[in-house]
């Protein structure tokens, strides 16, 4: 049972001790919610009640009590100007409520100061509508700060402030099903999926999280996740208030079955600048918090009609019996139509089995598909034969959804089709999905037979049923091979740390030299080489590396040496390298380029495929690990993809996955394939130095690492780093 659907057996909810940390091993501010208190409370305080008609107060207290009435819960109101509200004693202040509070709802204007009363009073959690704080610029900041401060160390817990009523909302308690558990950081956002339940949508909970000064978005994923009667969590996010720890409430809710359906705004500059003024929330790089999403299995979607669709799709369905996908149709256009879309996405439309054909050819007139999609011409669908059909193909075992699109209502065939579906979804586990494609709605068929089931899943246009049958396969294929990363991080640092921060000066970067020393200490091969300071030195060193060689010159301040001509490839002869050490030094200083560490000789490394890993720092999530086409490719093409640590192997080959350049590593026009795997174990050790170094390395960028071909390992030809 839902908030807002009567008292219900209360249980205790806490974060998992290995939360305590994040991914660089700093302790987290994750303390222990039980947020059963927040939404089934014994007792409730409305401080600053009123039932003065006409003013806003008396509103939210009425509704207040109502919803208080509906959990169980006894209300208090506080108000000094009052001894009376709706004939409830009215309490001057919060110690005065002979009860200890679980809830207490602030009307007042300014909270701070009944904010420390009510800390002082024992009670559990407060909610602060009151704006006027971080949105608002620098000095609301710092309210918002103040404000935190009094629900840190302590056991109040703070909702907002900049927030809202959504929570005490009147939720139905006569559908079935599971249901969806909502957050939203604007309470506009998600009424149209609070007003879903019109059409049998199940709706349990909503969290209207505001400015997350305290509690946050990954509190209630959290316990969200742990609510049997959730079958998937839908929110509306602008911005983070720490992106570690919504990593670490996904991960949760992927342990525990618990799909994430989300939009999240702020992938453009006004989008994100729009979120800032409206919640004071940091969106972060978009491309980093995708990769999030798609490392915890979060689904994300664009639009509030995609949330509702696909979050309802979780909600009514259980893991797929089969991967396929058929679409059953009374018009041949019709499958067609939705069978390309379905294509398109990527979904699997297998030919139905031999068997099944000879059946449906029993039912279906010649000359019509019965392979996949399956078209009958209509009159079927009228009578005994239609049910037989549906039937038939839910018993194919390549099939794990039936796609039946209605374009448009025509009784009582549709009545009679409507209901087979129906019926037939109560009978199997695998999954019915129908797209009523009437624009009125207002049809028996679709109002009175298709809605009121909570087995079918009902969709207004293709395109957001292929999207949520894409996110349902998606999503399950994911769970089936994730395992936490975070149950295998390593709570010590490695010997490679150690040595690696000893190399690293705050705030400096690090010569070519330093940084391939670097890399050393991780166990990632880097080319031959010798840093000389002199003409004859690099005759020697070549002679020794093994010709041809590259000449580079060396310094900190160089990061971008081709730029300023100070490499030179290919030398084959020792004359070659002697006449390369001078020009490389004579360049340099005609360039201003200071001092020189030296000029490195180093192996030439020519055949692989070239690309960049890197780790860098995103303001929400931390230390991020980017994989890509390196070489001018990165710049020209920007074809990376980005992961956040911790991750496993199989996570680094769907980074690989997303690659557009992908086909040059799997070997083209004659080239071999090149060495996977060495690729990937170069990026889990490039994922550790993130993780191990996050405090003390700013930025890594290995260009190019040379991919040899498969067997053949891998190369780091050249480093950037800089010490945070």
């Amino acid at each position: 049972m839902g908030a807002g659907m009567g008292a219900a057996p209360r249980t205790e909810t806490f974060v998992d001790q290995r939360l305590a940390v994040d991914v660089t091993g700093r302790p987290l501010r994750l303390r222990p919610v039980d947020l059963d208190r927040f939404f089934r409370p014994r007792t409730v305080a409305v401080i600053g009640a009123s039932d003065t008609e006409g003013r806003p107060g008396a509103r939210i207290t009425a509704q207040l009590r109502a919803w208080s009435e509906r959990v169980g819960a006894r209300m208090f109101p506080v108000n000094p100007k009052h001894a009376e509200i709706g004939g409830l004693i009215c309490h001057p202040d919060i110690a005065s409520v002979p009860e200890t509070v679980d809830l207490a709802v602030v009307l007042v204007g300014d909270p701070q100061e009944v904010m420390a009363d009510l800390a002082a009073a024992g009670v559990a959690f407060a909610v602060v509508f009151a704006d006027g704080f971080a949105e608002s610029g620098p000095d609301g900041v710092e309210a918002q700060r103040r404000l935190a401060e009094i629900a840190t160390g302590g056991p109040l817990r703070l909702l907002g402030p900049n927030t809202n009523l959504n929570a005490f909302e009147t939720f139905r308690d006569d559908l079935d099903g599971r249901s969806i558990a909502l957050i939203t950081q604007s309470g506009h956002q998600g009424r149209p999926v609070f007003a879903a339940q019109e059409i049998g949508i199940r709706v349990s909970h909503w969290a209207p999280v505001g400015n997350e000064a305290d509690l946050e978005t990954a509190d209630f994923i959290r316990y969200f996740a742990d609510q049997p009667e959730v079958g998937v969590i839908a929110a509306y996010v602008e911005g983070f208030k720490d992106g570690r720890t919504f990593a670490l409430a996904a991960d949760h809710a992927a342990q525990q079955r618990k799909p994430i359906v989300l939009v999240k705004v702020g992938r453009t500059e006004s989008g994100a600048r729009m979120a800032a003024s409206h919640t004071g929330k940091l969106t972060g790089q978009d491309r980093v918090a995708s990769a999030v999403f798609r490392q915890f299995g979060v689904t994300r979607v664009d639009g509030l009609d995609e949330l509702i669709d696909t979050s309802q799709m979780f909600a009514r369905t259980t893991r797929p019996r089969a991967d396929g996908v058929c679409v059953y149709s009374i018009s041949g256009g019709t499958g067609a139509h939705m069978a390309d879309l379905a294509a398109a996405a990527g979904l699997a439309l297998p030919a139905l089995t031999a068997g099944t054909q000879e059946s449906l050819r029993t039912w279906i007139p010649g000359g019509l598909t019965v392979s996949n999609p399956v078209d009958n011409g209509g009159h079927p669908a009228g009578d005994e034969r239609g049910r037989k059909i549906i039937d038939s193909i839910l018993a194919d075992p390549n099939v794990g959804v039936l796609v039946c699109p209605i374009t448009g209502a025509f009784p009582p065939m549709s009545d009679r089709l409507a209901q087979d579906l129906v019926d037939a979804a109560e009978t199997t586990d695998k999954v019915v999905c129908v797209v009523w494609g009437s624009p009125s709605g207002d049809e028996s068929a679709y109002r009175d037979i298709l809605l009121k089931s909570h087995r079918i899943v009902v969709f207004r246009t293709f395109g957001n049923c292929v999207t949520a049958l894409r996110a349902y396969f998606d999503y399950h294929r994911f769970r089936d091979n994730y395992d936490s990363p975070f149950d295998d991080v390593a709570r010590t640092h490695s010997p490679a740390a150690a040595k690696a921060r000893r190399l690293l000066t705050t705030g400096k970067p690090l010569s070519e030299h330093s940084a391939k020393q670097l890399l050393r200490t991780y166990g990632i091969r880097v080319p031959r080489e010798q840093l000389v300071t002199s003409a004859a030195a690099s005759v020697r060193a070549a002679g020794l590396i093994g010709y041809p060689v590259v000449m580079k010159a060396c310094a900190p301040q160089l990061p971008h040496k081709s730029d300023l001509g100070l490499v030179r490839p290919g030398l084959r002869s020792a004359s070659q390298v002697r006449d390369a050490y001078r020009e490389i030094v004579e360049t340099a200083r005609e360039h201003g380029a200071g001092r020189l560490e030296g000029v490195l000789v180093c192996q030439q490394v020519d055949k692989g495929v070239e690309m960049v890993v890197g780790i860098s720092h995103d303001k929400l999530f931390g230390p991020t690990v980017t994989v890509g086409l390196g070489g001018m490719f990165v710049e020209v093409f920007d074809d990376v993809a980005v992961g956040v640590p911790p991750f496993g192997p199989y996570e680094v080959r769907r980074m690989l996955g997303e690659l557009r350049g992908l086909k040059c590593l799997h070997g083209m026009r004659g080239r071999p394939p090149a060495d996977m795997d060495a690729l990937v174990d170069v990026v889990m050790r490039v994922q550790r130095m993130a993780f191990e170094l996050g405090d003390d390395l700013a930025e890594l960028d290995i260009n190019p690492l040379m991919v040899m071909p498969r067997g053949g390992g891998t190369v780091a030809l050249d480093a950037l780093a800089v010490a945070r």
